[in-house]
């Protein structure tokens, strides 16, 4: 019989695939299904970027490049976050990754081992608390609450912080609840963790160009007492519709960036070479389709928080980034699981349930708005029918 690590038992999943892969299962069956489910944007990716791949290839790019990526991207990315954040990065600590998740990996990987605290988001992307599991280390959770409009306290976070704390993990704007930390927060985090200088962090911000209401995208990056111990999370699948694609980057501080090019060496080689280009492309070319797509999402945003407070037993903040909304769902009498299942068996909406992103997900549904304002509205509509139904039922 075969045996495996213990560590592999820990291994959690990101289950809005496993909803994907049901509701395209579903779908081959012939049923009508509106997918708000999957956390990406439905828009094509910018024709100029998919041709720069194609040249690439045509070009006879098609070999290994260095581990760390291609110094024109490196460039690309250093540029690309002075012009956003006003911080100068040396392209030298610039890492070209297979995707965000793997910057999570392993940032997670360098920090988690047995007796090790690692603080992380909850409600909140689950392979955080995956990862952290599989090293052995403490899974901490961060409360992200609704009546702070999902963003972190910097006092409960600080909190937490003991002198067993390795890492701490921040996402802003946030998956699942779209939420967006305010700087004063922010200021306040950074300040405390002074007095915890080993502490490393590690800032998501894969979401950074997606924000609403004239709100600014606050970068941990511009904070420079944090920048020999922060690790910042970026990448193009977002902002430029490139989820297929598997490209990010990361930003590494000078004592850790040698570490994660071994690693890239050990575990992935090197990213695929046209994909590099497509991505040099990007940040280079014309930016009108990033705001585009952001605007686009804003009017979704608009109609979708207005429809789910119209659903009986169920109330919506209105979200302030990214393209979630995480409505409570506590007076509808469902449990979030039960309902999101119920909703895609019998209805035809895939939605996610809340404790798919942490134990404080109970009463919440992620609801993704990554999909056309018709589909919106007809998922709406179903949801209010079959929420109907059921209080019309339990008033009998």
């Amino acid at each position: 019989m075969l045996h495996t690590i213990p560590g592999f038992d820990r291994i959690g999943e990101e289950n809005a695939f496993a909803v994907l892969a049901r509701a395209t299962d579903l779908a081959s069956q012939g049923r009508d299904i509106i997918n708000l489910g999957i956390g990406q944007p439905d828009f094509r990716t910018p024709d100029h970027i998919v041709e720069a791949a194609v040249k690439a290839l045509h070009d006879g790019h098609h070999g290994y490049t260095p581990a760390n990526g291609i110094r024109p991207l490196r460039e690309a990315v250093a540029a690309d976050t002075l012009r956003r954040t006003g911080v100068e990065v040396s392209p030298d600590r610039v890492m070209i990754v297979p995707g965000g998740k793997v910057t999570m990996f392993s940032a997670i990987l360098m920090f988690g081992e047995p007796g090790a605290d690692i603080l992380y988001p909850d409600p909140g992307f689950p392979i955080y608390r995956s990862m952290i599991e599989f090293t052995g280390a403490n899974p901490i959770p961060i409360p992200i609450r609704e009546e702070n409009g999902f963003a972190f306290s910097a006092e409960e976070t600080l909190a937490l912080v003991t002198p067993q704390t390795r890492l701490i993990i921040l996402n802003s704007p946030a998956n699942p609840t779209g939420g967006v930390t305010p700087k004063v927060e922010i200021d306040k985090l950074v300040a405390g963790l002074a007095d915890w200088p080993d502490v490393a962090i590690l800032s998501d911000e894969i979401y950074g160009q997606m924000t609403y209401d004239g709100l600014d995208h606050v970068s941990l990056l511009t904070y420079p007492e944090i920048r020999d111990r922060l690790i910042l999370l970026d990448g193009w699948s977002k902002t430029y519709a490139m989820t297929g694609w598997r490209m990010g980057w990361s930003i590494w501080p000078d004592a850790l960036y040698d570490n994660m090019r071994k690693l890239a060496v050990n575990a992935w080689s090197c990213v695929n070479a046209p994909s590099q280009f497509a991505g040099l492309a990007a940040l280079t070319g014309p930016q009108d389709s990033v705001g585009a797509m952001v605007a686009e999402f804003d009017k979704r945003r608009q109609i979708v928080v207005e429809e789910l407070n119209k659903l009986p037993g169920v109330s919506c903040i209105v979200p302030k980034g990214a393209f979630y909304a995480f409505p409570n769902i506590r007076q509808t009498g469902f449990k979030a699981k039960a309902l999101a299942k119920t909703m895609l068996e019998d209805e035809g909406v895939a939605i996610i349930g809340g404790p798919d992103f942490g134990i404080l997900g109970e009463g919440y549904v992620r609801v993704s708005y990554a999909n056309s304002a018709e589909n919106i509205q007809r998922a709406m509509t179903r949801m209010a029918d079959f929420l109907a139904r059921h209080h019309n039922k339990a008033a009998e």
